[in-house]
């Protein structure tokens, strides 16, 4: 990229750029920078680089990042997720789009329902909280999250829907509401200890604790978001929880092993692969089920 370059050649140039870096989407990468720059949208943008409007000022250096494998959404500050543009950077897991199911689990089993009680347990930058409670009517939605910077990231994103976010762990949270929660869901850390993501982006940039689960098998924070929703529920209660593909059938097994649920579930992303388990609380789970015990 030169200076007194068009948009086009500049967009085509950074493309070239960002594909011999790896980056998986160069060509949309490109784009949205440049669209960060300009904030004319994509298809304005497109428009304009079919005449002879100039690269705008910056634009290499935010390549050189991109390049770099800086995450796309550190770059710009924003994370598109379902119907939310959610404010992120630095400390905070990015929204993935394979959540999106994640949420429309929960979104479906409530439907109908008035003012259902929802807690998020884990929710960083609050996309499936904020979700919930942007798209449920009359939801009454709680959040956790333990990471500081992860909250500060969720506060930004969630205080104006009108959601509850407490710093805490989700181990114990929301104890003042054990046994009236209508839906939980979680995407906890699940990555065993010595699985490191390959995408640079992942795992130089998305924060530790929001990537590894506990344990060499990564299953303590999944397992214990678990116990948090069989304390939380209502009999008859929802939970719903994203996990990794190979980690489906041991999630499933350590729901039935508790006693305490019933209808266990395992759910296909877009890509067809397993990435969520539900369940049911049982109307007649005991103390000691729904502790896992």
């Amino acid at each position: 990229m030169n200076a007194g370059q068009t948009l086009a050649e500049a967009v085509s140039a950074a493309t070239a750029v960002l594909r011999d870096a790896g980056v998986p989407s160069p060509r949309v990468d490109a784009e949205l920078l440049a669209d960060h720059l300009l904030n004319v949208g994509l298809g304005r943008l497109r428009a304009l680089m079919l005449g002879d409007t100039p690269a705008p000022d910056g634009y290499a250096e935010l390549v050189a990042e991109r390049a770099g494998r800086v995450p796309l959404q550190h770059i710009t500050g924003v994370a598109h997720f379902r119907y939310l543009e959610l404010a992120v950077g630095p400390g905070v897991f990015i929204p993935r789009p394979e959540t999106e199911s994640v949420v429309q689990l929960a979104i479906d089993h409530v439907k109908g329902m008035q003012a259902p009680r929802i807690v998020d347990l884990g929710t960083g930058s609050g996309a499936i909280a904020g979700s919930l409670a942007s798209e449920v009517p009359g939801a009454e939605v709680h959040a956790v999250e333990f990471s500081p910077f992860a909250h500060a990231w969720a506060a930004k994103n969630l205080v104006p829907l009108g959601v509850d976010l407490v710093l805490g762990d989700l181990r114990d949270a929301f104890q003042e509401l054990n046994g009236s929660v209508d839906v939980v869901v979680s995407n906890p850390p699940y990555i065993p200890a010595e699985a490191i993501p390959n995408e640079p982006e992942v795992a130089l940039h998305d924060p530790p604790e929001a990537l590894y689960g506990g344990g060499a098998d990564g299953m303590e924070l999944p397992t214990a978001a678990a116990k948090s929703a069989a304390r939380l529920l209502r009999p008859g209660g929802y939970f719903v929880m994203e996990h990794a593909e190979v980690q489906a059938g041991w999630i499933a097994a350590m729901l039935a092993r508790t006693g305490a649920w019933t209808h266990i579930t395992t759910h296909l992303d877009l890509n067809g692969k397993d990435r969520a388990t539900s369940a049911v609380l049982a109307d007649q789970a005991t103390p000691n089920e729904r502790m896992g015990q």
